[in-house]
């Protein structure tokens, strides 16, 4: 991979953590005491947001590693960096697209309750070894026989089973945690986490209330892949995919690797139809992601309607130049497709009621003044009618998205978990490494911001 400079904004300072304290302190990699050392990247595959946050944090190790070579941060040129899909470690086999239909199906509104007040008050998880013990033996096996000198967790499971593997295992490593949405779940491993990458000031002031030390806080933004962080030409991009360089473009997001997360936003888009296609100054592109059927169902739809005003795409790696070259991504709010709409700079119409995690993405966004919120195929009909009669509200949204979006979130991962892998660490934290617990609660204090 070829190396490139790393931007100033992206190199926080080390985290407290990994404060020199004592010069005969232990490194992380030395703790390891393994010749290649390894960082691990977890996420699980339910929906597609922690995968792609995970190799996008993977990709940013990776090319500090080669400028590591030349001594940035003590890196070992040596370093292997792995991603890991937990739910393949598990003893039972476990269908992250299935699994998306706790908030996407039937049981919505008990997930939202489950989500937004099961140990999220007072009462917290602290962490333990009872999901590593039951469910994930094979990866404690795997932290046994590879030592990795850093785990880095884009999901609530992939961070607990560390922790647990952590504990069973005597081994002495930082976990980053790292919550691919714009607030924290209340169960990740609140004390045993050694620092969490977070989105937006409101996830630290919830960390604060849980008892997180302000030290092993960092607002970093959520990490999205390096093509969202590079820039585009507008025209040429439309040129190239045969998009009207003379209309308001609406890049309309209904499909990725997995089809479970999207039915209920397709269905308000089927119904949304005959209203969209009035609009004269309008031209939506629907991408279908990797859904064939889906895909032929669009075109079926646009023949009966006899929709002139779009055009369907199935799955492609050009996402980032198709948002670059749109007015307004019309999607779901999930936490990395809503983030890759802040780096590419792209308003934003949040589309379908939501539930738990997304409706916490969708409050913080609309508050903001960063995106509209619809809920009805009727409400999606005139939202896009009012943006494409009064566009100064697009150049609003795109003006208030600077708020949250830092497209070096990637890069300020990897530094700070580098830091923590190769530097040296006070008596404090070897001693938290230690520690040892089936399961843990503990009492904190009431939340700044309830949801």
């Amino acid at each position: 991979m070829e190396a490139t400079p790393i931007p100033d904004s992206a190199q926080p300072p080390a985290p407290a953590a990994s404060v020199v304290s004592d010069s005969q302190s232990p490194t992380a990699c030395e703790l390891a005491s393994c010749a290649s050392p390894t960082i691990a990247v977890l996420h699980a595959s339910v929906g597609n947001g922690h995968r792609v946050a995970a190799e996008a944090v993977a990709q940013a190790l990776e090319q500090l590693r080669d400028l590591g070579a030349q001594g940035l941060l003590g890196v070992d040129p040596s370093m292997r960096v792995t991603v890991i899909d937990m739910l393949e470690k598990g003893r039972v086999s476990i269908d992250g697209d299935k699994t998306a239909l706790m908030f996407t199906g039937p049981t919505r509104p008990i997930y939202d309750i489950t989500w937004r007040y099961w140990l999220t008050g007072r009462l917290l998880w602290a962490g333990g070894t009872i999901w590593s013990r039951i469910m994930f033996p094979d990866f404690t096996r795997w932290v046994r026989d590879n030592r990795p000198v850093a785990v880095v967790a884009t999901h609530i499971t992939a961070a607990n089973v560390a922790v647990g593997a952590r504990m069973i295992t005597g081994q002495k490593f930082p976990i980053v945690c790292v919550p691919t949405d714009y607030e924290v779940e209340g169960m990740w491993p609140h004390r045993y986490g050694d620092l969490y990458c977070v989105a937006c000031d409101s996830m630290a002031e919830t960390l604060r209330a849980r008892r997180v030390d302000e030290k092993r806080i960092l607002l970093t933004g959520i990490p999205a892949r390096s093509e969202f962080r590079q820039g585009y030409s507008r025209d040429q991009v439309r040129q190239d995919w045969n998009i009207p360089s003379d209309k308001l473009v609406a890049l309309v997001l209904a499909g990725a690797n997995l089809a479970q997360p999207y039915l209920r936003f397709r269905e308000i888009l089927d119904k949304a139809l005959p209203e969209l296609k009035l609009i004269d100054n309008l031209h939506l592109v629907f991408l279908a992601g990797s859904d064939s059927a889906y895909e032929q169902a669009l075109r079926d739809a646009f023949a009966r309607e006899r929709m002139h005003n779009a055009s369907v795409l199935g799955y492609t790696t050009d996402v980032a130049k198709l948002m670059a070259a749109s007015d307004l991504c019309i999607c779901k709010p999930g936490g990395l497709t809503v983030t890759e709409c802040l780096c590419t700079k792209t308003p934003m119409m949040l589309v379908g009621r939501a539930y738990g995690q997304e409706k916490c993405n969708a409050r913080l966004l609309t508050s903001l003044g960063a995106a509209l919120h619809v809920q009805t195929a009727r409400e999606l009909g005139a939202a896009v009618r009012h943006v494409a009669l009064h566009q100064p509200s697009l150049l609003a949204m795109k003006a208030n998205e600077g708020y949250l979006g830092r497209s070096d979130a990637a890069m300020k991962i990897a530094v700070s978990t580098l830091q923590m892998a190769f530097s040296q660490h006070d008596a404090e934290t070897i001693a938290r490494w230690g520690e040892r617990t089936f399961m843990s609660f503990y009492w904190g204090n009431q939340p700044a911001h309830t949801r």
